[in-house]
C-alpha cells in the first residue's frame, strides 16, 4: 500500500512540475510592490498582443507575458537610484539598461517612475524598438518623479 502511495505521490508532483514548466511565468517572481494601485492600473491596460505575439495567461499580479516568454514584464520591481548604466529615453518614458546574465535578452526597467517596471525582450523578438515604444505608452501614465537624461537647454 505504502508503494501504491508513493507512486500516485510521484504522478500528482511530477505532473505540478511540468505544469509549472510550461508556464509562461515559470522563473519570474512578483516585485516587492507589485501589490500597488499603479500595477493594477496597468495589468487592466495591458495590450492582447505586443510585437507581434499574443500575451500569454499569467497569473500572478504585475506580470505580463507575451509570445511564450519572448516579452516579460515585471511592474512593482524597485526603482534605479542614480547610475552610470545606459539609460534611453522613448516617448517620454526613461528606461536604464540592466545587465543580464548573457543569455541575449534586453533587460530595462523604468527610471524615475514609481512603482518601476521591468520589461525583458528575448534576442528573437521581432521588432524590440516597437516593443519598447508600445510598452512606454503603457507606462507613461505611473507617475514620473525624475528623469536619467537631463533635456539640453538650447
Amino acid at each position: 500500500m505504502a508503494v501504491g502511495v508513493a507512486v500516485v505521490g510521484l504522478g500528482v508532483g511530477g505532473g505540478l512540475v511540468a505544469g509549472e514548466l510550461d508556464s509562461p511565468v515559470f522563473g519570474l517572481t512578483q516585485g516587492p510592490y507589485a501589490q500597488d494601485p499603479a500595477c493594477a492600473r496597468l495589468a487592466d491596460r495591458y495590450p492582447d498582443r505586443l510585437g507581434g505575439a499574443a500575451r500569454d495567461r499569467a497569473t500572478f499580479e504585475g506580470l505580463a507575458v507575451w509570445g511564450h516568454g519572448t516579452v516579460e514584464l515585471r511592474c512593482g520591481v524597485n526603482p534605479p537610484g542614480p547610475s552610470t548604466d545606459a539609460c534611453v529615453s522613448v516617448d517620454g518614458v526613461d528606461w536604464v539598461w540592466r545587465k543580464t546574465a548573457g543569455d541575449g535578452r534586453k533587460k530595462l526597467v523604468t527610471y524615475g517612475r514609481s512603482p518601476a517596471v521591468e520589461v525583458s525582450i528575448a534576442g528573437s523578438a521581432a521588432g524590440p524598438d516597437a516593443v519598447l515604444v508600445d510598452l512606454s505608452h503603457l507606462v507613461a501614465p505611473i507617475r514620473e518623479g525624475g528623469k536619467c537624461l537631463a533635456s539640453s537647454g538650447g
